[in-house]
């Protein structure tokens, strides 16, 4: 954190945030905005008219935009919010360092509305933070509790035609629920009254990096809430203060589900919810299909009774809980009956899950893969290319487009087609096709009635669109 600021010091000033319209930036701006801030912003994609609908109702919902040409950094009062990323060539970063104003990292800024809070939930791990950050969010409104929340993704229980970008919610100042990150190691910024911890697998940082930055995290929480079904998250249940575990395969934990009562569908779960430690058991109701699902929701079941709420009062609120965009998100299904699934997947635990759901029902697959970065394809495309040819069958098949890649000065001598050689080395089916237009192409030439096309990438906010673009394309 640049120039000392402190929670004190930020109160009332302007916030400027470079890259306003990002997953992560978007939500922190509307909670600022919701605090009483000012807040101005820029963002690249703005600049070369991408998803215009979010830069309009920014605009129209009293956000200063503009170009990023370092025009909005006009004065020294400013706090400059920028990722750690972003290279001093940027105009705005260079503009704040001439005018001498202080900067903060989106983790920063979020780690310190987050600790100023009477009681805070952290929602930790590799894969599903942003989905038992909305089960809880939803959990704390069932309730009447009013929370703040933090999340980086859309909560479509939230979304309203005031606010269609709900990733974000606006209550009590003093009740916040965040998701937390761990892959640029500012999970240690926060000291949650909860602190939840789903999972701990490979993706941006070795397994040794997270050992350490998720044992400090759990030992920092007033209460964790640790899921003893990953081996390396119950391996950090000693660091905890104090603890509530919970497991869907794990019988020795605090919250636990009887496995024989587990009835799937591809529209949801049902399940029995058993409280170890009252030996008593609640029923659960799960709108949306997946075991990974299933595990979420006990954690989020957890965290709510880590924070004094009621299981079967919990359970209860996740009977209409509506999921999040882009997890599992059925864009639609054309008239000769093939579906279309638009979804966050980026690293291989969430692709697994994602592609297990899908294997759990009859027909045949065909998943899009856009990497979300040639870095993190180069961190685990080994383990992606293993996730793809071990969950898919012989008659799916898997596209790779190029990563994405909005400009900088990144190495990228290594591509998607080391990760589909390595597919296809290992028994799967799968093509690279560099153009997305292209895959497009392919995918609709290939679809046929009682196929699941399922679109995976992150980082990029038009892969929506091209979900939808190939929906209405399909007979």
């Amino acid at each position: 954190m640049d120039n000392g600021v402190m929670a004190g010091s930020l109160e009332g000033r302007p916030l400027f945030f470079c890259g306003i319209g990002g997953s992560g930036m978007l939500p922190l701006a509307q909670i600022a905005h919701g605090l009483g801030h000012e807040v101005a912003g820029s963002d690249r994609s703005r600049d070369q008219g991408r998803t215009p609908e979010k830069f309009a109702w920014l605009e129209g919902h009293g956000f200063s935009l503009f170009p990023q040409d370092g025009s909005g950094v006009t004065s020294p009062d400013q706090v400059l919010v920028a990722s750690a990323a972003i290279e001093d060539s940027v105009p705005e970063v260079a503009r704040a360092k001439e005018l001498g104003c202080d900067r903060m990292s989106r983790a920063e800024l979020l780690s310190t509305l987050f600790n100023d809070a009477g009681f805070s939930i952290a929602v930790g791990g590799t894969s599903g933070k942003s989905t038992v950050t909305g089960m809880i969010a939803w959990i704390l409104h069932e309730g009447g509790y009013d929370p703040t929340v933090m999340n980086g993704a859309v909560m479509k229980n939230f979304v309203s035609p005031e606010n269609p970008f709900a990733s974000a919610r606006i209550g009590r100042p003093d009740l916040f629920v965040s998701e937390v990150d761990e892959s640029d190691g500012s999970i240690a910024l926060y000291r949650p009254t909860v602190g939840v911890l789903l999972n701990v697998s490979l993706d941006h940082k070795s397994i040794e990096e997270l050992r350490v930055l998720f044992g400090g995290f759990v030992a920092k929480a007033g209460i964790a809430a640790i899921n003893l079904d990953s081996p390396e998250a119950g391996y950090l249940v000693p660091r905890a203060q104090e603890c509530v575990t919970f497991g869907l395969r794990s019988p020795q934990a605090d919250i636990t589900i009887e496995p024989e009562s587990i009835e799937q569908s591809e529209l949801g779960i049902h399940a029995a919810v058993i409280d170890n430690r009252q030996k008593e058991i609640f029923p659960l109701i799960l709108p949306m299909p997946g075991l990974h699902n299933l595990s979420n929701a006990l954690a989020a079941i957890a965290a709510a009774s880590a924070a004094g709420i009621g299981i079967a009062n919990a359970a209860f609120a996740l009977r209409s809980f509506a999921g999040l965009a882009r997890r599992f998100d059925v864009t639609g299904t054309s008239p000769s009956g093939i579906t279309v699934i638009d979804d966050f997947g980026h690293n291989p635990e969430k692709c697994a899950a994602t592609l297990r759901t899908l294997k759990a029902s009859q027909g045949r697959v065909i998943a899009f893969f856009q990497p979300h970065g040639y870095g993190p394809l180069r961190q685990m495309g080994n383990e992606l290319a293993k996730t793809f040819a071990r969950e898919l069958g012989p008659d799916d098949i898997t596209i790779f487009s190029d990563p994405v890649y909005f400009g900088g000065t990144v190495d990228r001598s290594e591509g998607s087609e080391r990760i589909v050689d390595l597919i296809n080395t290992a028994g799967g089916h799968a093509e690279h096709i560099p153009a997305r237009a292209d895959c497009a192409e392919r995918i609709i030439d290939l679809a046929r009635p009682g196929d699941r096309i399922v679109v995976m990438g992150a980082r990029d906010d038009t892969l929506t669109e091209f979900a939808r673009s190939i929906l209405d394309r399909l007979p």
